[in-house]
């Protein structure tokens, strides 16, 4: 999954970035609205993080001009703890949730998680295929009740893959949400974790559908 965050403390936004990509994240970020406008309206986002209070472009405009345009990431806002005004109008101008500051990064990965499940149509952290089992909370993979490890970049593809159970993923849309905006978009590195993925569940629920991309999906319901 892809993340972006906007906050223009330079210290909470590398906390930020640092903890999305220890939960396993692909993050990118910017520091003021207009930076973090340009890349929300130009890059697939699974998600946001968007401080209210930036300079140059404020977050609720942001915000807007994202929702405008017709750009449908989950939105999880930050606002000061004693401004109800700016989370009202957070959520007028199209935020699915808000953390208030000071906050608990656990609880902004929580928060994360819960819009990531809920933007795919998940109830819970765990995301099942057949015998495959995936936590999101967790980083856990097992299948038929053994637990498999899984390199990072495994995991991402895995999660994204399951996330999206049934649908088929172009191999263009993993690279943009699996990578940041620098990785080389004409690698193959896509089909090689394919390949090291399906050897290590060992089981029948990665499809390659030819012509067309991947999908996780029970065998009598591959495409």
């Amino acid at each position: 999954m892809r993340l972006l965050v906007v906050e223009d403390d330079p210290d909470l936004n590398r906390q930020l970035v640092t903890a999305l990509q220890d939960s396993g994240y692909v993050v990118d970020s910017a520091k003021d609205g207009e930076e973090g406008h340009y890349l929300g309206d130009t890059e697939p986002y699974d998600a946001v993080v968007l401080d209210l209070g930036l300079p140059v472009i404020d977050g609720v405009s942001v915000l807007e001009k994202w929702r405008r345009a017709g750009r449908k990431m989950p939105v999880l806002i930050l606002t000061a703890r004693d401004r109800w005004s700016d989370k009202v109008a957070g959520f007028d101008a199209g935020a699915d949730d808000y953390v208030a500051k000071p906050f608990h990064m656990e609880e902004v990965l929580a928060r994360v998680r819960a819009l990531l499940r809920r933007s795919a149509g998940h109830a819970t952290s765990e995301l099942t295929c057949g015998p495959v089992s995936l936590d999101t909370k967790s980083a856990r993979v097992v299948v038929n009740g053994m637990a498999v490890k899984l390199t990072s970049l495994e995991f991402r593809l895995l999660a994204y893959l399951m996330h999206h159970k049934g649908k088929v993923i172009s191999r263009t849309e993993l690279v943009e949400h699996l990578y940041d905006q620098d990785f080389d978009r004409d690698s193959n590195t896509v089909e090689v974790f394919v390949g090291r993925l399906r050897k290590k569940l060992g089981v029948d629920v990665l499809h390659t559908i030819r012509g067309m991309g991947y999908c996780v999906a029970e065998p009598d319901n591959a495409a």
